[in-house]
Parts: C-alpha cells; structure tokens; sequence
C-alpha cells in the first residue's frame, strides 16, 4: 500500500455557507425531547451513513439526519473502534472484558476472544500501542470495596481477529483512562486516573507497547504537597493554551474537612521539561467533581471544558452542579453554564462531545440529555481520517496560530468523543493548512482549501 493520500471536501446536510451570521438562541444548548441513559457515553457513526451515532450507557441510538435519535438495540458501554481494519467499527466492552464486531449497520457480535482478565473496570482507551497496525485497548482494573479487591489495569493486545493481555498490573485503583502522543515521539502513551489518594500514573511508550511510569518524574500525578495522590475520577487531553503541544486536565474529587485540605482539580501544562502545574486556573471548588470532557463548543479557537460532579448536594449540604467552562485563553476559565443553557444539571459521570447534526459546532451528550449546540460561533473545519487511525495526530495553522488534535478513543472515566476532529477557527478568515500523521505511519501536509468544511484525509491506494 502505498502512502499516496488525499482529501475529499463532503457536502453537509443543512450547511450554513456562513456559521458567522448563524442566529444567537437566547441559550446556545438546547436539550433535545429524548431522554438517554445516563452510563458511559461514546459517539461513532456505527451505521457508515454519515450521522454520528451514540451509545449512551449500552442503548445503541442511531442517528436520523441530524434531527432526533432511534434507539435500535443494545450491546454494552464503551469506545468504538475498527479492531478488524475491514472499515467497520466495532464496539468495545471495557466492563464486561467483550469485543462486539460491527456489521456495518448497526448490529454487533461478540468475538471469541478465550480467558481475559477478570476485572471491574470503569474506562479504556484504545490505540496501537505496539505500532502493528492493530488496535489494542487498555483497561483500568477499578475495585470491590466491599471484598478488599483491587483489579489489575491490564493491556489487551489486538492481532486483527482477538485480543490477549500482553500485561497487567493491580497495584493502584483506576477510574478514568486516556491515551496521547504527549511527547510527539509517534507513539501513544497513556493516562490513568486514580483513586484513593494514590498517584495517578502517566505511562510512557516505548513505541514497542513496552510502558514506564513518568508521572512523577515529570510533574503528571496530579497531587498537592503532602499527598501522594488524589482521589481523580478523570482527566482529559488538549492543547489548552495553543502552543502545538498537548496539555492534561485532571479531575480530582477532593473532600475538604478534619482529614485535610485535598489535591484539587488541575491543568497541567505540557512543555519541552514536562508538566507545568498551572493550577485551577478558575475552575471554581466543588467536592466532587467527576468527568471531563473538553471541545471548543464556540469554535474561537480555543479548547473549553464541561465537568461533572458525583453528588448534587455533598459535603455539609453544599449543591455541585456540572459545570461549563469557557476558555478565555491565558489559562483563564469562566463559568458559563447558566448562561449557555446548561444550569442545573444533576449529577453524572457521562460527558461526551460530537457534532450530530452537523452544522459545524459541537453538541454534547450528559446526564441522560442530548444538547443540541444552536449558538453563534467562528470558523470551523472538521477532519475525519480514515476509520483505523486512533491515534493520528492532526495539526492546523492558520498564519501564526497552531491548533492540534488527536482522535481519540476514550476520555474522563468511560467516555469517549466522536472520532472525527474538530477545530474552531475563530474570526480568521485565513483556510491555512493541515499537517496529518497517521499512527506509525506517513505524514503528509495540505493546503485546507476553503474553512466551514468537512474533510476526509485517506492514506492508501489511489
């Protein structure tokens, strides 16, 4: 095969020719009249129609034409992915250790996979980590408290028909997994939220699927002075202030009482030396916070962050809400949940973003609710590699300014983002161009050749 690659431009249903001029709706998210579950999120257009689709909680919601969802079956919680290559996504079940293969139209089968790891587990991450041309998945081993039994984080090795844990280890308590090329070598690494005040831990790929724990050596884990960790649920990847290098949002639950002031949420700046602790940056205290998603929902070219709390009302009747977080650039968050339409949500773990209906800004999934995004917003462009590519890497430059992705397959504790990536282009009228680098694979850079479109970037035979 060789490395030739090109770009399609697809019409969009329902296109505004200028999202600029897109009419304000008093709130810019609007629920639609359809009630989810409230488990574990994932987005994939499971059915190759051209509609994102959605598994909230193992109810499998077909997409029809942007407007309203049908539930069509179920099958379990979890990421999807092509395991096979054959183009057709299939479904991961990270709790129930199962790989459901996709027909392509919205029907899934389990694969024989012979003895997986027992475990309870709350969230994976897919990738290549070995570099194969496979997918693999990593499994956070969570607990039973009440048996006193930690479950092993374990990798899950794919050959293209199976999977086989390759390694585990079950030592520490996690939540939320995530996986990123945070240091651009080519290859994914992972990170772990942890529990129970213990560390979380950043493993660093060798590109050989072989991990070493760097949290702590460069400044990832998450904590505050005197302690060793904190009790994270999840966390999330971007580049957060737009320098070209993916930066880490962790999410901490932290009690503030007789047992201490405890390690709060925080963004951790990624540069050339590791992680920069910048802090809270205005993400205002609540005790339990849960799972974090983030997307540029008002595509100014900066990412914000949605964060969900466990409880609605924790620690001495003090009320926790969900939260939106805008981005005002300078590591400065702003609240606006009220004043963007999403005041008053109840407690959920589940957050995931995805442009369902296709008109170029993102919609978000939470709490049981899907929220349509109805608001005003900038230039955007939005780039879907082909279906194996979890893992590529996406870099866009318009004059001065660098926006990067990646796709991604997994995010807070359980969730997962739609595939296709997205960027917000603010006011700059300028198309840029992008630079595409596939997981072990080619890299190839295109002149973007008008903004306010959808793009397909294929690697293979012409």
């Amino acid at each position: 095969m060789s490395a030739a690659l090109w770009l399609t431009t697809l019409a969009l249903v329902g296109q505004d020719p200028d999202p600029t001029e897109k009419p304000q709706i008093a709130l810019r998210f609007q629920a639609l009249e359809l009630a989810v579950s409230g488990g574990p999120a994932s987005w994939a257009d499971w059915d190759d129609d051209g509609w994102v689709d959605l598994n909230a909680g193992g109810e499998l919601w077909r997409n029809v034409d942007g407007t309203t969802f049908e539930r069509v079956g179920s099958a379990a919680p979890g990421p999807f992915g092509d395991f096979d290559a054959d183009g057709k996504l299939d479904l991961f079940d990270f709790a129930g250790q199962r790989l459901l293969r996709g027909d392509g139209e919205g029907g899934f089968t389990p694969v024989e996979l012979g003895e997986l790891e027992r475990t309870l587990s709350r969230g994976a991450a897919l990738g290549d980590f070995n570099g194969d041309g496979h997918l693999d998945a990593y499994v956070g081993g969570y607990e039973n408290w009440d048996e006193g039994i930690t479950y092993a984080d374990h990798l899950l090795l794919g050959d293209g028909a199976g999977l086989r844990v390759a390694w585990k280890e079950a030592s520490l308590r996690a939540r939320g997994v995530s996986a990123c090329d945070f240091d651009d070598d080519g290859d994914l690494d992972v990170y772990v939220s942890n529990y129970r005040l213990q560390p979380n831990r950043l493993w660093r790929n060798d590109g050989q699927a072989s991990f070493e724990d760097a949290a702590a050596e460069l400044g990832a884990v998450a904590t505050s002075e005197g302690f060793g960790g904190g009790h994270s649920i999840g966390a999330c990847w971007g580049d957060f202030d737009g320098d070209g290098r993916i930066d880490l949002f962790a999410g901490n639950f932290a009690h503030v009482d007789s047992r201490g002031d405890q390690p709060k949420s925080r963004f951790l700046r990624n540069t050339d030396k590791g992680f920069e602790d910048k802090g809270t940056c205005g993400v205002r205290y609540q005790e339990s916070y849960a799972s974090p998603a983030a997307a540029d929902y008002d595509n100014d070219g900066d990412l914000d962050l949605f964060f969900t709390t466990v409880y609605g009302t924790a620690s001495f009747g003090r009320k926790n809400n969900p939260v939106l977080y805008r981005n005002d650039g300078d590591w400065t968050f702003t609240d606006v949940t009220k004043e963007e339409g999403l005041a008053d949500l109840p407690p959920t773990y589940q957050a995931a973003w995805a442009d369902f209906d296709r008109d170029g800004d993102l919609d978000l999934v939470s709490a049981g609710k899907l929220y349509r995004n109805t608001g005003a917003g900038g230039h955007w462009l939005r780039v879907q590699v082909s279906r194996h590519a979890i893992g590529a890497r996406v870099r866009w430059t318009q004059g001065e300014r660098v926006q990067v992705r990646e796709v991604e397959a997994g995010t807070g504790e359980g969730n997962a983002n739609e595939l296709t990536v997205h960027f917000g282009g603010g006011v700059l009228e300028e198309p840029g161009k992008l630079e595409v680098r596939w997981p072990a694979g080619p890299t190839k850079t295109i002149v973007v050749p008008t903004l306010d479109r959808f793009l397909v970037a294929t690697v293979g035979e012409r």
